[in-house]
């Protein structure tokens, strides 16, 4: 439904790249999402601003549209604190002398600003700066250029005008929110676009010195105390690119953001779920203790979620157009066959690549009879030989291809195939455009149960699922997931083959779900936003958020529910509602074991030990053991995988050792034990990730 009734808004859209207009611009999807959704207000009525920088292309903008040269100069210099560690062939501080300049495209209602000087104007092909550059060329700080750029932009052309500043991923503005708090006519909303690491952090010196420059009277938080974890779990937790350690003389920046923003916008309603509490993940433990933590609680109630979609043009063709026996046949596909489809850029781990193309060559070698095509997005090619020696193997199965082609033949791929495969891992996607794109065309998807992707639906039970799932994953060489998608491309071949009418019926419901993400709909979502915020009404936690995620303290006691303390195993907060009785605290041990919380459990046990059944206590305080040979044996019925993690010497950027235990039988490990500082990494039957200890009496 449209926002009726919503005030005139001047909206000023702000990210590193905004050129989803010119498809020669388009670097990554945020560009595409920027684009899609300015039009959309702008169609709405609302005045809109886009500013971003002109990357070196303003001759080539001037050959396609018509630039304006506006009458803005910004001559000033721009110091950068440098980290010795980092920057050991250069000085202390680097002071960058720039002119800015501001030029001007008028394009269907929205007016995109781009900014140009020495540094805006380097990498005109890339853009983006690449990682080798940190510590060896200053242009690894052209976004921080460009940061300092927008805020003295943003304040200079259109001064006391009121506007939102909708500001889009953390890493990209996180001077901005500060910059613009005591501006009363600066509404600023920061999107968080990816899953960066929430506890991602940049040189404090670096801040400090720019929020100077630009007259911020903020104060940065003050180096802390370490949290007392583990270095085993510490040190993991690169493994799972959730969580990296930085030295005291670093700020986050998602603390910059969130403390100072007015509201802070998701893309779904798993992203912004996940991103509260990282549960179920082997950083869970871990960002309990940490700073940042806290920072999401005291910020939870400018949490919103503003959506994403799939683009008007791509729902607009009509896959019924599509010839599937001409698609498939043109790539030495034999049409009669349930056919596999996957499209995503090169990205190994992220997109859960090496684990398909392993689960692929698995079930062809078995015999299975069905095609694939696989897209892996690379403008150098697929470097990793196993891939070509896979489709080498099934030469009239499988077709691969890197190279970027028009959306129209891509869209007749998905058309032409019957299942969407996208095992994504680290739940780095959050919300996955190709996911809905091909489900969109009626194929039925086969994914990870991410919470970014879990609005797709293929998690659902059987009335209202879209497809198939497999549990996430945070590991980089994951068998569980091998095994599980070859275990989902078995099942969906079959129900493709003796079961037409249930196949369609997925199919339908895939379609249906997935055109409900439009362009329109995610302009509702902001714009609800955005009017709560132009009127000034506040912003209230969702009661709901706080429930999922036991921030009890935050609630009045009439809004804890029994379930939820129950869910947590929290039970002070179970008694803020009513007295914990006997079948209460059986039902908290209870929760607490399938979840492997077992100091939830302990706590129970020193409240009411004669509740829980002496089996059941037996069965916690005797899971891990060591047998006669000295190998530990561990017993938990919905483990999936037991993992020894010991660190080693050295600092929390160490890897540590990891080794998997032998699985004996259902739900028995049995291998060398760790030492006195090791840990048990388990993996549930419900996908979920924690840790355990082995008692050294």
């Amino acid at each position: 439904m449209t926002v009726v009734n919503a005030p005139r808004m001047h909206i000023i859209e702000t990210y590193f790249e905004c050129c989803g207009f010119d498809h020669t611009f388009l670097q990554g999807g945020t560009s595409v999402y920027l684009w899609n959704l300015s039009r959309t207000f702008a169609a709405r009525g609302h005045r809109v601003s886009i500013v971003t920088p002109a990357h070196g292309r303003l001759d080539d903008l001037r050959q396609r549209y018509d630039v304006e040269d506006l009458p803005y100069e910004d001559t000033y210099t721009l110091p950068v604190a440098l980290d010795p560690r980092v920057w050991r062939e250069f000085p202390a501080q680097v002071d960058l002398a720039l002119r800015t300049t501001a030029h001007r495209i008028r394009l269907e209602g929205v007016d995109l600003y781009f900014l140009a000087n020495e540094y805006l104007d380097q990498l005109p092909d890339t853009f983006y700066p690449p990682y080798s550059a940190k510590g060896r060329d200053l242009v690894f700080f052209k976004p921080l250029v460009f940061q300092t750029d927008s805020v003295r932009f943003l304040r200079g052309w259109f001064g006391g005008e009121r506007a939102v500043v909708h500001a889009h991923e953390p890493y990209y503005h996180y001077l901005l929110p500060a910059a613009l708090r005591d501006d009363p006519t600066k509404l600023v909303v920061s999107n968080v676009q990816s899953n960066m690491p929430i506890a991602k952090k940049v040189y404090a010196p670096e801040v400090r010195r720019l929020f100077e420059l630009l007259g911020v009277d903020v104060a940065l938080p003050g180096p802390r105390p370490e949290p007392e974890a583990p270095a085993a779990v510490v040190q993991y937790q690169q493994l799972t690119h959730l969580h990296y350690t930085y030295p005291p003389d670093h700020v986050a920046i998602y603390e910059l953001t969130a403390e100072h923003a007015d509201l802070i916008d998701f893309l779904s309603p798993g992203q912004l779920d996940f991103y509260a509490g990282f549960r179920d993940t082997p950083f869970e433990q871990l960002f309990r203790q940490l700073p940042i933590a806290d920072v999401v609680r005291r910020n939870a109630h400018k949490m919103f979620v503003g959506g994403c979609a799939i683009s008007d043009q791509w729902l607009a063709r009509d896959p019924a157009g599509v010839d599937r026996a001409e698609v498939l046949g043109g790539l030495g596909l034999d049409p009669v066959l349930p056919t596999f489809f996957h499209n995503a850029r090169y990205a190994v781990h992220h997109k859960g690549q090496i684990e398909l193309m392993r689960a692929v060559d698995r079930v062809l070698s078995e015999g299975l009879e069905a095609n694939f095509v696989i897209r892996c997005i690379s403008g150098n090619g697929i470097d990793d030989p196993f891939f070509h020696e896979v489709a080498a193997r099934h030469p009239g199965r499988l077709h691969l291809e890197w190279e970027r082609v028009e959306e129209a033949r891509v869209f007749s791929y998905a058309a032409a195939c019957d299942f969407a495969l996208f095992p994504s891992k680290f739940e780095m996607d959050t919300f996955l455009i190709a996911q809905g794109e091909a489900m969109a065309v009626g194929t039925v998807p086969i994914a990870t149960d991410q919470r970014g992707m879990e609005h797709f639906r293929h998690a659902d039970g059987p009335e209202t699922a879209t497809g198939f799932a497999v549990n996430r994953s945070f590991a980089e060489d994951d068998e569980l997931l091998t095994a599980s998608l070859a275990e989902r491309i078995r099942q969906a071949a079959a129900l493709w083959s003796d079961e037409p009418g249930r196949y369609r019926e997925l199919s339908e419901r895939a379609a249906a779900v997935a055109r409900g993400f439009t362009w329109d709909h995610c302009a509702d979502l902001h714009l609800a936003a955005f009017t709560r915020l132009w009127e000034g009404r506040p912003a209230v936690l969702s009661t709901q958020l706080a429930l999922r995620h036991g921030w009890f303290d935050l609630l009045a006691d009439d809004l804890v529910t029994a379930a939820a303390a129950i869910e947590h195993g929290d039970i002070e907060a179970y008694e803020r509602r009513t007295p914990l009785d006997a079948d209460a605290a059986l039902s908290i041990f209870r929760a607490a074991w399938q979840r492997a919380d077992f100091a939830a459990c302990e706590r129970v046990l020193d409240r009411i030990p004669e509740a829980v059944p002496t089996a059941e206590t037996a069965r916690l305080r005797t899971r891990s053991r060591i047998l006669a040979d000295g190998r530990l044996e561990y017993r938990l019925p919905h483990a999936e995988r037991v993992e020894v993690v010991e660190a080693r010497r050295g600092s929390a950027r160490t890897l540590p050792d990891v080794r998997t235990l032998e699985r004996t039988e259902p739900g028995v490990f049995a291998g060398e034990a760790p030492g006195a500082d090791g840990r048990l990494l388990l993996t549930l039957s419900s996908g979920r990730v924690t840790w355990d200890e082995v008692r050294h009496d």
